[in-house]
């Protein structure tokens, strides 16, 4: 059996309910906490909070809802206000201040819990994975419908802030990427930052009891971070940000109950393979990320690489015609003087032979007039610029071959024209050789 044949629209439903309310809750505030450079905040809140929730239970003998959730936020938002008087008061980075603030408050609820363990009911497993597959079982009657207390709660955290991020997101565009000028322009940044930490702490402190400490820190960062790499405009990455959280919780729940029965086991954590999940849908998007995946930029580059290889072999073959016109080189001799290997050159020849630029005569290559042509600019293009670098950069003679073949590369008409009109008309390079003419001459 898959785990799909046991599905319980109510109770897998409300889960699921449950999870994507958490994770888009996480991921609209956790955009700027990326942005901002402050993405563990999330962690350090969710530790830091320990002493409010011991306070709270050593206050009410209990584990009762309220007086846990006013701790635990205003042990939160404690959290958010002493890294940033830390951090301006110390003169340390954010990170140093996270660290002091959560591993202090973390420890100090750790003391408190010894002190309560013998007449408060805590389970520390709530504290890393929560519980959310007992959502259904707390439920409250709104307008006749049994729903629950947490898909209650976190709906009316997802409002409020929904609601922040839409009506102040210019300022808290500006005080992420530039503080000061969001100051100069009417509105003090330090108060946005101080809403967004509370926002945060409130945002944590919901989802703590329902789905822990570990999906509530990867929804905070894991989301974002992804959509960060897909994307470089805000509104969208906030859109991505959302799209994600939602897949990750949605399929985080189904994988929690059909993955383990591959192996032989009944079921697994929800709020872990929901963290799961978000943290494989990251690695797609950094392997696969239009501008910015790994597996996109090596091809990007071995693209370049294959690029430059087949223009270097014309430009040769160039040179090649005016020293010696009878020479048809090989491969091997090709080869050889590139110092490039034997199956990219070999693959590269048979690229420009298709593509009409080389004629293949039993192994011995020569210009095609298209080729031809092609060659001429590139060669004309490091002329030039090896010309340009003895004129204007100050550069001798023997050290600018290296950079002229570097740019050689990357030089349209248009530039080559500029080099032409900015320096000493001259039909030689420095070395003594002809400057090709950028048309071809009968």
């Amino acid at each position: 059996m898959s785990g799909l044949e046991q599905w319980n629209w109510y109770l897998d439903g409300w889960i699921i309910v449950a999870g994507i309310l958490c994770a888009v809750s996480s991921a609209l505030l956790g955009n700027f906490l990326v942005l901002r450079k402050m993405s563990m905040l999330g962690d350090a809140i969710t530790h830091a909070i320990l002493p409010g929730l011991a306070a709270a239970f050593m206050i009410s003998d209990s584990r009762s809802s309220l007086p846990m959730f006013l701790g635990a936020v205003i042990a939160g938002i404690l959290t958010a206000l002493f890294t940033e008087w830390i951090r301006g008061f110390g003169k340390v980075d954010e990170g140093a201040a996270m660290g002091v603030v959560f591993t202090s408050l973390f420890a100090l609820g750790l003391v408190m819990i010894v002190q309560a363990a013998d007449h408060v009911d805590l389970d520390p497993g709530c504290v890393l994975y929560g519980a959310i597959e007992l959502t259904p079982l707390d439920t409250i009657l709104i307008a006749g419908w049994e729903i629950p207390r947490v898909v209650v709660v976190l709906s009316i955290v997802l409002l409020i802030n929904l609601l922040f991020v839409i009506f102040f997101l210019k300022e808290l565009k500006l005080s992420s990427f530039d503080p000061a000028l969001a100051t100069t322009t009417g509105f003090n940044s330090t108060i946005i930052h101080y809403a967004l930490m509370t926002l945060v702490a409130i945002t944590a402190v919901a989802s703590f009891e329902t789905v822990g400490n570990i999906l509530v820190v990867a929804m905070f960062i894991v989301p974002p971070a992804a959509a960060y790499m897909l994307t470089d405009r805000l509104g969208t990455m906030i859109v991505i940000s959302a799209i994600l959280a939602t897949l990750a919780a949605a399929t985080g729940h189904i994988s929690a109950i059909t993955v383990p029965r591959w192996f032989g086991y009944q079921s697994t954590s929800t709020a872990g393979m929901m963290a799961v999940a978000a943290g494989l849908l990251f690695a797609v998007a950094a392997l696969f990320a239009p501008r910015h995946g790994i597996v996109v930029v090596l091809i990007r580059r071995q693209i370049l690489a294959w690029k430059i290889l087949a223009e270097d072999i014309i430009a040769l073959m160039y040179r090649i015609e005016e020293r010696n016109p009878q020479l048809k080189p090989d491969a091997t001799y090709l080869r050889e003087i590139l110092f490039s290997q034997s199956v990219p050159t070999s693959l590269t020849l048979r690229y420009l032979t298709k593509h009409g630029q080389l004629s293949d005569s039993n192994g011995n290559y020569e210009l095609t007039e298209t080729g031809r042509d092609h060659a001429r600019q590139l060669v004309r293009s490091h002329r030039l610029w090896e010309h340009y670098l003895v004129e204007h950069a100050g550069m001798s003679a023997e050290n600018i071959h290296k950079q002229a073949e570097k740019l050689e590369h990357f030089t349209d008409r248009q530039l080559r024209e500029k080099l032409n009109e900015d320096t000493i008309a001259t039909d030689q390079d420095p070395h003594g050789r002809p400057i090709p003419p950028e048309e071809k001459t009968n």
